[in-house]
């Protein structure tokens, strides 16, 4: 269930946007093929984070989207989220895994293999591994080459989320990789037309898996 919910991802930025035309954007996401959505606020406080979780988790229980919250354990467990996703700076794997309980997603950022099997044996469901290409969602953000994340897939045997500047544009740049999903935050939340968009990157998305998978 895991490997296809990963399949189109998500990852929310709220950035400029009403509370109204951010909840829009993502309900037309999960309406047009996203397969799991990301709430990320990182300039948000709690009470903030709270509340727009709760209002995201309308719409994505509404398509049957898992919501997975960004960093913050308290807000996943208050709005009973289907799990977390964390980076280096937060709290450790294991300690994460113990407080969201054995049914809750946990996926972690790893750029190296070391990482990757680190965050295996403390309980990760999933990695995100990235940026693979430069990206202005996170200024300064070091790439990590397609190599490391075939090496990062085959070393942990975890499924594995690319992400980190993929767009339209270069998403074929994956072809040869055995990535389980995408992760894509401004090519779908600044799209003139989400719908469209979404139905795109999902469509490229899904071809590369099934190439992939037919090649093995």
């Amino acid at each position: 269930m895991i490997e296809e919910a990963l399949t189109l991802y998500l990852v929310t930025n709220s950035d400029g946007l009403s509370d109204e035309a951010f909840i829009e954007k993502v309900e037309q996401a999960c309406q047009n093929g996203v397969t799991l959505v990301q709430l990320r606020e990182k300039k948000a406080s709690t009470q903030e984070f709270y509340q727009k979780a709760l209002a995201i988790k309308k719409v994505t229980d509404k398509y049957h989207v898992p919501l997975i919250i960004n960093d913050r354990v308290d807000v996943c467990l208050a709005v009973d989220a289907a799990g977390v996703h964390i980076g280096d700076d937060e709290l450790p794997v294991d300690v994460t895994r113990r407080l969201i309980g054995p049914d809750k997603w946990l996926g972690v950022s790893a750029k190296t293999v070391k990482r990757a099997l680190e965050a295996k044996e403390q309980g990760a469901d999933h990695l995100g591994v990235g940026a693979i290409f430069p990206t202005k969602t996170k200024e300064n953000a070091p790439t990590t080459d397609i190599s490391i994340l075939q090496e990062i897939i085959h070393t942990s045997q975890l499924p594995v989320v690319a992400i980190g500047g993929i767009k339209e544009g270069n998403m074929h740049k994956l072809n040869e990789t055995d990535i389980s999903g995408v992760a894509i935050v401004s090519d779908i939340m600044q799209a003139d037309d989400v719908a469209k968009k979404t139905q795109v990157l999902k469509k490229q998305i899904v071809s590369i898996k099934e190439k992939n998978h037919h090649d093995n």
